[in-house]
């Protein structure tokens, strides 16, 4: 399991029945986690006093309830900022577990001592675009939410990156590969955090069971000569870290060698001590 254990903005302070008590900044908020199946006593005195409580609905979906939240406020991971609101279904605008990713290209991205291009689809607020630009590679951002990708802009200025090789781009991830593809566009590394499901700006769906492969496939044409690395992350349930790995393993390493690792992703629980899971990846670099 990976950890993302260098953070001091943010904290998982307790999980019980189906929730999780967070610290985001000076503010502690309560969200619905699927994983938390097991029941154990609320004593810390922030279940009962946060800041905004994400209540799931039977029938699907849910609200927020606020107390004393701002409609948007910071947070800092290293040399990263961060611009946080609450939005639909839950969400932040950031998931903290990514963190270790993070940690991970930028070693590599700053250990390659050459210029780095990098992909990054499926982008979202753009965590992962952001660590790479800061550790000095060009990238190009895709995310098919014009909403996400602004969100994402805000956070590179908040990070001191607005004018990093940063190309923002509202596409269909796929369709964005494929004309890649025509063009002869060649990268060094390539990000993708593909959902369950989803819909492009023109309404094209995305199905992660039907779609992942090819996608990873056609991707794989868009490397370079020299690549580095290649991350793939899941929140699909039922997706073992297992089936990343062989994803890689079937299209990157037999053509480029390498080695891929696969596993979960995790965040420190510092009532209990133990490990909240978040999630999976898979791993390639040519290291």
């Amino acid at each position: 399991m990976w950890l993302a254990d260098e953070w001091t903005d943010y904290e998982v302070i307790d999980c019980s029945n189906g929730e999780k008590l967070e610290r985001w900044g000076p503010y502690l908020l309560i969200r619905p986690d699927p994983q938390i199946i097991w029941d154990t006593p609320r004593v810390h005195r922030g279940w009962k006093k946060c800041s905004g409580h994400y209540h799931r609905s039977s029938k699907g979906g849910g609200q927020w309830e606020f107390f004393d939240l701002p409609q948007q406020w910071s947070i800092g991971y290293k040399n990263l900022t961060f611009n946080l609101k609450p939005f639909s279904f839950k969400h932040t605008g950031l998931f903290p577990e990514q963190a270790a990713n993070w940690d991970w290209i930028s070693g590599l991205i700053r250990g390659a001592k050459r210029p780095i291009r990098v992909l990054n689809l499926f982008a979202y607020t753009g965590g992962a675009t952001l660590a790479a630009a800061a550790a000095g590679a060009s990238v190009t951002h895709v995310d098919a939410s014009k909403g996400m990708v602004s969100w994402a802009k805000e956070n590179a200025g908040a990070s001191g990156l607005a004018d990093a090789p940063i190309r923002w781009l509202v596409d269909d991830c796929m369709k964005f590969v494929e004309r890649e593809i025509r063009r002869g566009s060649r990268y060094d590394a390539v990000i993708m955090d593909p959902p369950s499901y989803g819909r492009g700006p023109k309404g094209e769906i995305w199905k992660i069971e039907d779609a992942i492969h090819p996608l990873v496939r056609e991707c794989a044409k868009l490397l370079s000569s020299q690549p580095l690395f290649f991350l793939i992350n899941s929140y699909t349930t039922g997706l073992a870290p297992a089936v990343l790995s062989y994803l890689l393993s079937l299209e990157i390493v037999r053509q480029f060698g390498g080695s891929v690792e696969a596993g979960e992703l995790g965040l420190p629980v510092s009532q209990t001590g133990l490990i909240l899971p978040c999630g999976s990846s898979g791993r390639w670099s040519i290291q």
